[in-house]
């Protein structure tokens, strides 16, 4: 009796220029484009690929970067017009490991606004500096926050998409420990 084969899925790890993001047409990040030698190189995220679109929310045009990709299928319509990539992982930017996905961070400015969650809540504020300090309804509750007060904030933060800033999933505020995730049910 025959053994199934494994197929072998060949990585391939590149390095080059960080030229720009591409969007899909509803304006969501769906790959990126990097010039390996003079030759364009195209990475595409799978669809949904959240930790794909923030890995280079931080990575600037021009930026050297390590990318490791997955020869993509032939494209249904004809030809591409360079090499794609199905994206794997952001291995390094400028020689240096990228920050871990939500790597710890600390946001310090004023309250320029309060912000509210879908079911008009409050859940945080905006800082004068563009940083989404999101404490949750709980955590916002009690810290009393208003307009004009002064925040420093520390705990996980990934870039905010369409503005400058980060979103902080505050772990504390002004030195006060604030409620943790709630556990799933």
């Amino acid at each position: 009796m025959s053994q199934p084969q494994e197929k072998l899925i060949d990585v391939w790890s590149l390095a080059g220029r960080f030229q720009h993001l591409l969007h899909s047409p509803r304006g969501e990040v769906e790959g990126a484009m990097v010039d390996v030698d003079g030759v364009p190189a195209q990475f595409v995220f799978g669809k949904h690929d959240e930790p794909a679109a923030r890995a280079f929310g931080a990575v600037r045009p021009g930026q050297e970067v390590v990318i490791e990709g997955t020869v993509a299928a032939p494209p249904p319509h004809g030809e591409a017009a360079h090499e794609v990539y199905a994206f794997e992982r952001l291995v390094s930017v400028d020689g240096a490991e990228p920050a871990p996905e939500e790597a710890p961070q600390r946001a310090e400015g004023h309250v320029a606004r309060i912000h509210y969650a879908r079911h008009g809540e409050p859940n945080g504020v905006v800082l004068d500096s563009g940083d989404f300090i999101h404490t949750r309804p709980e955590g916002f509750a009690q810290l009393g926050l208003q307009p004009g007060d002064a925040v420093a904030a520390e705990g996980p933060g990934r870039p905010l998409h369409g503005a400058p800033g980060q979103v902080i999933e505050a772990r504390t505020v002004n030195g006060q420990a604030l409620p943790g995730k709630p556990p799933r049910g």
